[in-house]
């Protein structure tokens, strides 16, 4: 990739890049991907052998991958836990959409008091709740347009005790949009979709990718981690020139376009055998 092509997947960490990876082609077909095959696909996106082994190493222990030997070779397939965490970003990005038009003018606020000792806790609880569109209203208090599923959400983290959830509507003298723009950064938020666009809205992007695979690796790389910082603000609140309208637009057209090449390529690259699925819960 040139000096030119920096795109926020140019900076991605492996891992995020082996998600959209295994999003894409080990998901939906109950296989499990020789370790050697892998190493291929993402020399396609300058990520070396030594990267591609540790990650997978890294994500057998943090029970997103399950080995699978057959006869010498390491295959590697989805455990309950990468099932759910790739359906929840394959709905981010094919369900939800990056822009909220139907907002009925509630909002949900998140309360915690966690000891100060808790600093891991605290830290899991507020990337949990940043993933599922919250914002930092005040100290200890978030809020996020809409019905989020806050039980959801916190599954897991043992903090129901610790968390008051509410849901309302903004009251004078406060207005919706000032919650908004106090709790999120829509400037940071817009100049992401921006950059997004800068790399991906121009023809033939990314010209010195090897391939359709390789490209449509990178895209949906770029695009998951964009919108996974990106809370679905309503659409009234925002600017007519919201750059998120025109960057899904042009997310799904080229998805389209790399879809079909792309697969074909990863079926003549991928050696997998089959894998019985763990079951994602819910």
């Amino acid at each position: 990739m040139t000096g030119q092509e920096k795109g926020p997947a140019a900076s991605a960490r492996p891992q995020t890049l082996m998600l959209a990876f295994l999003g894409l082609h080990v998901l939906e077909h109950g296989s499990a991907v020789y370790s050697g095959s892998a190493i291929e696909v993402f020399a396609r996106v300058g990520v070396s052998e030594d990267a591609v082994r540790s990650t997978l190493t890294r994500m057998v222990k943090r029970d997103l991958l399950a080995r699978h030997r057959r006869g010498r070779k390491m295959y590697f397939g989805l455990t309950a836990r990468s099932i759910d965490v790739l359906r929840d970003g394959h709905d981010r990005i094919w369900g939800a959409g990056a822009v909220n038009h139907d907002w009925d003018g509630t909002w949900t606020l998140v309360g915690f008091s966690l000891p100060e000792a808790w600093r891991s806790q605290r830290h899991d609880l507020r990337s949990r709740l940043m993933w599922a569109g919250f914002g930092p209203l005040q100290n200890g208090l978030w809020i996020a347009p809409g019905h989020p599923d806050v039980p959801a959400v916190v599954a897991g983290l043992g903090l129901e005790d610790h968390l008051n959830v509410l849901r309302g509507q903004a009251a004078e003298p406060t207005e919706a949009s000032q919650l908004l723009h106090r709790a999120f950064d829509t400037g940071a938020i817009a100049e992401r979709y921006r950059a997004f666009l800068g790399q991906w809205d121009r023809p033939n992007p990314l010209p010195s990718a090897p391939d359709d695979l390789a490209r449509q690796l990178l895209l949906h790389t770029d695009w998951l981690q964009v919108v996974r910082s990106d809370p679905r603000l309503p659409a009234e609140h925002l600017p007519a020139d919201w750059p998120a309208i025109r960057a899904e637009r042009v997310f799904r057209t080229l998805s389209a376009q790399y879809d079909a090449p792309a697969k074909q390529l990863a079926d003549a690259v991928l050696d997998t055998i089959p894998a019985e699925p763990a079951s994602g819960q819910g």
